[in-house]
C-alpha cells in the first residue's frame, strides 16, 4: 500500500503521463497504456504484461488502424497469459463470433439468437462486482489525467465515474453505423457479405471514434458521446473506496513501468 501511494504521488508530479485505458472484470480491473497492461484483483493479486505492438505501417492506414487498435484493446483478455481463464476466453469468443456466424444463415431466428448471445456476452462481462469496478476504472483513469491520484487513493477526491473514452461509447456508435452499413453498402448477396459489412462497420466506427475523441471539445462532436454516457448509467455503479483503490493499484503498476 505504501509503495502504491508513493508511486501515485510521483505520478501526480509528472508533467506528462501516458494515455491510459481500461477494462473492468468481475474480479478486478485491467489498466492499459500503449506498451503495458496490469490487472489488479480484488483479492490483492497483481498481474502484468506487455501490450501487442502491431506493425507501424498498419497503425497509419485508415480503417486498418482502427481494427488493429480494437484488437489491442481486448488483447489482455484473449492472450494466453492474460486476465481471463481459458473457459472464459472461449465463452467470450463464442459470444462474439456466433452472431456473425448466424448472420450467414439469415432469417428472424438468427437475429433472435444473435441478440441472445450478445446478451450472454454482456452478462459474462458485467457479472459480480464488475459494474462497481467499471466505475472505479473510469475514476482511476480520470484521477491520472487530473493529477488527483493520491487524493483519489485516500478518498478525498472522487473524479467522475463516467468516461468519454469508455468502450460503452464505442458500442453506442457502432450499433447505428452497423445498421446503416448493412443497408447502404453496395454489396452483392453472398455468403461473405455479413462478414464484410461487420468488419467495415467496426473499422469505420473506429475512425469516427478517433475523430470524436480528437474533437470532443467542440459541442457538435460531443453530441456523439451522449448515448454512450447515458448508457454508462446502466453499465457502471458508484464505486466504493476499496474498489477505486483496486483500479489505482493497476494504474500504479502500469505507470511504474512507463516511468521507469
Amino acid at each position: 500500500m505504501g509503495d502504491t501511494a508513493s508511486l501515485l504521488a510521483r505520478a501526480d508530479r509528472e508533467p506528462a503521463l501516458p494515455r491510459l485505458g481500461g477494462m473492468a472484470r468481475p474480479n478486478g480491473v485491467v489498466i492499459v497504456s500503449e506498451r503495458h497492461w496490469a490487472f489488479a484483483g480484488v483479492d490483492g493479486t497483481l498481474r502484468e504484461g506487455r501490450m501487442p505492438q502491431p506493425p507501424e505501417v498498419l497503425q497509419r492506414v485508415p480503417l486498418a488502424r482502427g481494427l488493429v487498435r480494437l484488437w489491442a484493446s481486448v488483447a489482455p483478455v484473449f492472450r494466453r497469459e492474460g486476465v481471463a481463464k481459458r473457459p472464459e476466453r472461449w465463452l467470450i469468443l463464442t459470444a462474439l463470433v456466433a452472431p456473425l456466424a448466424l448472420g450467414f444463415v439469415g432469417g428472424p431466428w438468427s437475429s433472435l439468437a444473435g441478440g441472445l448471445l450478445s446478451l450472454l456476452l454482456l452478462l459474462t462481462i458485467l457479472r459480480g462486482r464488475a459494474l462497481h469496478l467499471h466505475g472505479a476504472e473510469h475514476r482511476a483513469i480520470a484521477a491520472a489525467e487530473q493529477r488527483r491520484l493520491v487524493a483519489s487513493w485516500d478518498g478525498s477526491a472522487r473524479p467522475s465515474r463516467f468516461s468519454p473514452r469508455c468502450g460503452t461509447n464505442f458500442a453506442a456508435l457502432a450499433l447505428p453505423v452497423t445498421v446503416l452499413a448493412d443497408r447502404v453498402l453496395p454489396l452483392a448477396t453472398a455468403v461473405w457479405t455479413p462478414l464484410v459489412a461487420l468488419v467495415f462497420s467496426l473499422a469505420l466506427t473506429m475512425e469516427l471514434w478517433r475523430l470524436v475523441q480528437r474533437s470532443s471539445s467542440h459541442r457538435f462532436w460531443r453530441l456523439f458521446l451522449l448515448p454512450g454516457l447515458a448508457l454508462q448509467r446502466v453499465t457502471t455503479r458508484e464505486p466504493r473506496l476499496e474498489e477505486t483503490q483496486v483500479a489505482l493499484r493497476a494504474v500504479a503498476a502500469v505507470l511504474a513501468r512507463e516511468l521507469a
